[in-house]
């Protein structure tokens, strides 16, 4: 099992469950799993509901994963940025809706 150092992680173009154990000590499995039941605030674990047997898809954040290493992050840290965005997005589309309206009543 390999180890990876911060600069490494940073620098892979996607980060596997694989790379993500052996950087972390742990299994692959351990990860997947935790990911899977948002124990693990690393990323995204995504149950793919289109194919006749289950299977998963996993997006990890570099940054995410080097400050769970770290001890730098909780999923409660992860949950209050991810309620903040969905927040953010949500004012933004109440704003892109106001401003579709208002140049449909210019038009007019």
């Amino acid at each position: 099992m390999g180890k990876y150092s911060d600069d490494e992680i940073r620098s892979f173009p996607k980060i596997t469950c694989k790379i993500a154990a052996n950087y972390l000590g742990v299994s692959s499995m351990a990860v997947s799993i935790g990911m899977r039941n948002d124990l693990l605030p690393i990323g995204f674990a995504i149950k793919n509901e289109e194919r006749y047997s289950e299977s998963w898809s996993y997006h990890i954040i570099d940054e995410r994963l080097i400050a769970y290493k770290h001890g730098k992050i909780t999923s409660i840290q992860v949950q209050n940025i991810e309620k903040n965005l969905e927040t953010i997005i949500s004012k933004f589309e109440e704003m892109k809706k106001d401003l579709l309206f208002i140049l449909s009543e210019s038009a007019e």
